[in-house]
């Protein structure tokens, strides 16, 4: 009972630092654009930092990679939660490709839009093109990204096939995809589906029994010897249905 107490009480000191963290990012995206730098995306990063730990989640980087991480690369994982929006930020330095909808987030999609996300309507030709030149634009500035290959939530399994828009960018690029494989010990209290909103997840989190949030990466894979991004995706597909046998089922 006292235990419990105590992390209630903790979890409540790290909302107060957060909200506060939030309104001050949310202050600065008021400034003209050529103030809001590379700083901002650092302080955004903080703040992603701080979320998670306002959600009371234990959150676990396992390095299964065999090589050293490369210097620059194109981070992809599966995306069964909410949770990885932030927790992928909060590891690792990357720009994110996300949904059009989480620009009109209040406080979060302004946040995220100033510290350089990127967004697509998934269902519109247009912007998927003009993501996809924003994307290889960011990768030749030397960026890392993160993109979610399933195309969104498909569940707590692998999705049946994989989008080819990272891939893309890496043949495209030269610049090596890095797969991180996301396991969730309770699955289906992280899993978004309908009719959950972000808020109904974030208390989710908070409650959950099993609060371990494991993020494994591997070794980058450099896109040459693929023909092509259909080629690319196929076989990195084939490398999640493997740890999907190995953590999942």
């Amino acid at each position: 009972m006292l235990r419990s107490i105590a992390r209630w009480l903790w979890l409540l000191w790290c909302w107060l630092e957060l909200s506060v963290f939030t309104l001050a990012l949310y202050a600065l995206s008021w400034l003209p654009r050529a103030f809001t730098g590379n700083y901002y995306h650092n302080l955004s990063r903080t703040w992603c930092k701080y979320l998670v730990r306002a959600l009371g989640i234990d959150l676990r980087l396992h390095q299964k990679n065999r090589k050293p991480l490369p210097d620059q690369y194109i981070l992809i994982s599966n995306h069964p939660s909410a949770l990885e929006d932030f927790a992928i930020p909060a590891l690792f330095d990357i720009y994110p490709l996300g949904k059009q909808g989480v620009r009109q987030w209040y406080f979060i999609g302004r946040i995220s839009d100033r510290a350089q996300s990127i967004f697509v309507k998934r269902d519109d030709p247009e912007s998927r093109h003009a993501a996809l030149e924003k994307l290889i634009e960011y990768a030749k500035s030397g960026r890392n990204l993160a993109i979610f290959p399933e195309g969104g939530c498909k569940g707590r399994r692998i999705y049946e096939k994989f989008q080819t828009g990272a891939f893309d960018v890496s043949i495209q690029t030269g610049v090596p995809i890095l797969p991180v494989f996301l396991h969730y010990e309770e699955q289906e209290r992280f899993e978004w589906h309908e009719p959950h909103t972000l808020l109904h997840k974030f208390w989710h989190y908070m409650t959950a029994q099993n609060n371990h949030a494991n993020y494994y990466v591997y070794d980058a894979i450099s896109p040459n010897g693929f023909v092509d991004k259909d080629a690319f995706a196929e076989h990195v597909h084939g490398m999640y249905l493997e740890w999907q046998k190995r953590y999942l089922d």
